[in-house]
C-alpha cells in the first residue's frame, strides 16, 4: 500500500486547519469541509480541495479525520456523510469529545463498518502548525499501515494506549493530561490578578521562583499572553478550554472522584467566554477575576 493516501478533514478551526495543511504538505491528497466554508477556503493555496458537504468530502477517501468542537458535533457530522461513507474506511477521531462521547462514535463506526481510532492530540496552534502534535491513539494493529502517514504528518509523537478505540484509553489519557493544563492555565491568571490587586510586580514573582521546582516554562508562557496583550489569535481559545473542563468534570463524577479544582476552573472558564473573551487564548481566564475588564495590564 502507498503511503499517499487520499485523507478527509472535517473541521477546519485552529487545530484541524493546521492538521490539514500539514497533511497536504506531506503528499497526501486532502479534501476538507467546514460547516463555515470561509475557515476552509484558505487551504486551497497548500493543495487542499474545499468540498461544499460531508460527504462529498468523505467519498473515497482513504481515512476520514474529524476535529469538530465536541462529540456532538462530530457524530452529527458523520451521519450527514451518511451512505458516503465506505465500509472499511479509516476513522481517526481526534475531537476532545469525552468518554460518553467516544463510546457513541466508536457506535456509529461499528454500525457503518468504520475502522475506528480513538486519536486526540496534545498542543495547540504553534505546534499544530509546526506538525509537532503529540497525538494519542488506540485502535487496532491490523491496518495501523494507514493512521501512521497521517499521524506522522500532524505529529512529532504517537502514544498508542491500546488496540481498541472504542474503550476510549486515548481520550482518557487527553483528559488526565488536559486536566493539569487547564490548572496550570487557570493558576497562572490567578497569580497574575493577586499581584495586580496587591500591587506586586509580577517581574518580582518570576525572580523569585527562578531555576527552583516552582518554576514552570508554561507559566511564562501563558503569562506572556496576557502581560503583552497577546491573546489573539488564540494558540487555545478560552471556549473550546471550557468545553474542555466540563469533560474532565464529568468523567470525574461518573467515576467517583471530586475534582474541585477543575470544577471551579470550569467556572472560570465559562465567566471568561460570557465577559466576550470567548475567542480568546484560554489565559484570558484572568480576566474572570475581575468583575470588569481591568483597565490595564497587570505588569
Amino acid at each position: 500500500m502507498t503511503d499517499k493516501l487520499t485523507v478527509s478533514v472535517l473541521g477546519t478551526g485552529i487545530m484541524g486547519a493546521a492538521m490539514a495543511r500539514n497533511l497536504a504538505r506531506a503528499g497526501h491528497a486532502v479534501r476538507v469541509w467546514n460547516r463555515t466554508r470561509a475557515k476552509a477556503e484558505p487551504l486551497t493555496a497548500d493543495g487542499a480541495q474545499v468540498a461544499d458537504t460531508p460527504a462529498e468530502a468523505v467519498r473515497d477517501a482513504d481515512v476520514v479525520l474529524t476535529m469538530l468542537h465536541d462529540g456532538p458535533a462530530a457524530l452529527d457530522v458523520l451521519r450527514e456523510a451518511g451512505s458516503a461513507l465506505r465500509p472499511g474506511t479509516v476513522w481517526v477521531q481526534s475531537t476532545t469529545a469525552g468518554l460518553d462521547a467516544t463510546a457513541e462514535l466508536a457506535g456509529f463506526a461499528r454500525a457503518h463498518e468504520l475502522v475506528f481510532y480513538d486519536a486526540p492530540v496534545l498542543g495547540t496552534r504553534q505546534p499544530a502548525e509546526a506538525g509537532q502534535l503529540t497525538v494519542l491513539a488506540a485502535g487496532p494493529t491490523a491496518g495501523r499501515e494507514r493512521v501512521t502517514p497521517v499521524f506522522d504528518a500532524v505529529g512529532a509523537r504517537t502514544v498508542w494506549t491500546g488496540e481498541d478505540g472504542a474503550a476510549g484509553s486515548a481520550t482518557r489519557l487527553k483528559l488526565v493530561a488536559n486536566s493539569w493544563v487547564l490548572a496550570a492555565t487557570n493558576a497562572t491568571g490567578e497569580v497574575l490578578a493577586l499581584s495586580k490587586a496587591l500591587g506586586v510586580r509580577p517581574e518580582d514573582f518570576f525572580a523569585l521562583i527562578a531555576d527552583g521546582p516552582l518554576d514552570m516554562g508554561y507559566l511564562h508562557a501563558k503569562a506572556a499572553l496576557v502581560l503583552e496583550d497577546r491573546l489573539t489569535p488564540a494558540q487555545f481559545a478560552v471556549a473550546t478550554a471550557a468545553k474542555d473542563a466540563r469533560l474532565i468534570v464529568e468523567a470525574g463524577q461518573r467515576h467517583g472522584v471530586r475534582l474541585d479544582v477543575a470544577a471551579a476552573g470550569a467556572e472560570r472558564l465559562e465567566r471568561a467566554a460570557a465577559q466576550g473573551h470567548a475567542d480568546e487564548d484560554m489565559a484570558a481566564a484572568y480576566f474572570a477575576s475581575f468583575d470588569e475588564k481591568p483597565g490595564a495590564s497587570p505588569a
